[in-house]
């Protein structure tokens, strides 16, 4: 008997120690430790609230800054991420006022080009012609949108300082999955700062804009929150407009406009009405040359031209492309050693492969001057919101648009009928989308005939 008693004691405590092992992993897995048994989320400090003031010309306005992090948590109940964000409020309001959620695109991009590009109290300033980065600053921002709501930036997951674990960033990067992983931060700011009866909006540019409708749709059927509305900057809506203006007629007569816009932007003549023509053009002629047979003679020499007059190409290359002009627009239309941003066709760079057929050149928007808001940001967050971390701020991720999961191509992503169903039955829900004219990324037109 003693000898079974102590097999049996053996047993139940080697059983024991076991669970209390795979705990242990366990847990260690869950929390993204490595073998030494430290996890990146170590890295990240406590939130960091500060009081701040914006002098503007209506008066300062004094307002509270979180900057800080929210923990995210699988269906096993173990945290699988953090996300960072910065958040302002006037902790003095009256009424209460409305909050906006905002986020970038990509995807891949962290919110600090919004942040401190736009919407922030502080606002990036990059040297005398706006365009340079080398010597980056802050400055006060008397047209931040903290005078009229308050605003919440987010970095999803995989930027800035948001991480997850390395065996759950499937959980986070795709349509689907970034969607319901910002709808739970959403739902679980609202909840923890009682903000459930404020009138809640989002804003969100590129990718950013159809994430925004995403994100609506998460929180109205995951979370049971409705947004009072969206705005959307410079937004994809539909992938199937982005990259196909060499060979779909619709999507080079959307695009047609913004080209002509750049143009007119280069050559100091932009008007709107100008632009108004152009618009004319490519939704009437123009489309129809492109979807019919190729034109001859006279009609040809007129519609290249036509072409050739708006856009700043040499009339050899549209007739070359029998006017599908998308591809060729940024290294021809600038001029000899010069190719232009897809992100501002009004802005041009030297041309570092002049001797290639297609551009290879770093955008001068994206790869240029636009990066320094990576390093100002970080900067801001350490010295001014004490928000202080070893890691560092990741302003664009390739990694996570390379592993995008698309939930098919990216060619069928769409939002068109999420925002058809919030406008159907949110009867207050509102809508607004902005662009640049010279955006040849995602052209106004599109948004239009969206």
């Amino acid at each position: 008997m003693p000898a079974k008693r102590d097999a049996i004691l053996s047993t139940v405590l080697l059983t024991f120690l076991a669970i209390a092992s795979y705990g242990q992993i366990a847990s260690a897995q869950e929390a993204g430790r490595s073998e030494q048994g430290r996890s990146i989320f170590d890295l990240l400090p406590a939130d960091a609230v500060t009081e701040q003031i914006l002098p503007t010309p209506d008066g300062d306005i004094r307002y509270t800054a979180t900057a800080g992090t929210m923990d995210l948590f699988g269906q096993t109940g173990a945290r699988n991420a953090k996300i960072f964000y910065t958040a302002y409020t006037l902790p003095d309001a009256k009424t209460p006022r409305p909050v906006t959620f905002v986020f970038n695109g990509g995807p891949g991009a962290a919110s600090a080009y919004l942040h401190l590009g736009m919407m922030g109290p502080k606002v990036a300033n990059l040297g005398g012609g706006r365009d340079d980065g080398t010597t980056p600053a802050l400055e006060n921002n008397p047209d931040s949108w903290i005078g009229f709501t308050d605003l919440v930036f987010i970095d999803p997951v995989g930027t800035g300082w948001s991480r997850a674990t390395s065996d759950a960033r499937e959980a986070f990067y795709g349509v689907r999955q970034d969607a319901e992983s910002l709808a739970k931060f959403i739902a679980l700011y609202t909840q923890k700062n009682d903000r459930l009866s404020s009138p809640k909006y989002l804003v969100g540019e590129s990718y950013g804009g159809f994430r925004s409708a995403k994100v609506a749709k998460a929180l109205k059927d995951s979370q049971g929150i409705l947004v009072s509305g969206i705005v959307m900057v410079s937004p994809m809506i539909d992938g199937r407009f982005l990259m196909t203006a060499d060979s779909d007629p619709l999507t080079a007569a959307l695009l047609l406009p913004s080209l002509a816009a750049s143009e007119l932007e280069r050559t100091d003549s932009f008007s709107p009405e100008k632009v108004a023509e152009a618009e004319d053009f490519a939704m009437s002629t123009y489309l129809v040359s492109l979807a019919g047979a190729a034109p001859g003679g006279a009609e040809a020499e007129a519609l290249y031209a036509r072409v050739s007059a708006l856009t700043g190409l040499p009339g050899q290359a549209v007739a070359r492309t029998r006017g599908f002009v998308g591809s060729i627009y940024r290294q021809q239309s600038a001029g000899d050693g010069q190719v232009v941003s897809i992100y501002d066709g009004a802005e041009m760079a030297a041309d570092a492969y002049p001797e290639r057929a297609h551009v290879t050149n770093d955008d001068a928007v994206l790869d240029g001057y636009t990066r320094a808001y990576g390093a100002l940001f970080a900067a801001y967050a350490r010295n001014e919101l004490r928000f202080e971390t070893e890691m560092t701020y990741t302003l664009l991720s390739t990694e996570v648009n390379r592993q995008w999961d698309w939930d098919g191509r990216r060619s069928n992503a769409s939002a068109s009928d999420d925002l058809r169903d919030l406008l159907s039955v949110i009867p207050s829900f509102r809508l607004s989308i902005l662009h640049g004219y010279s955006d040849i990324l995602t052209p106004y037109g599109v948004s239009k005939f969206v």
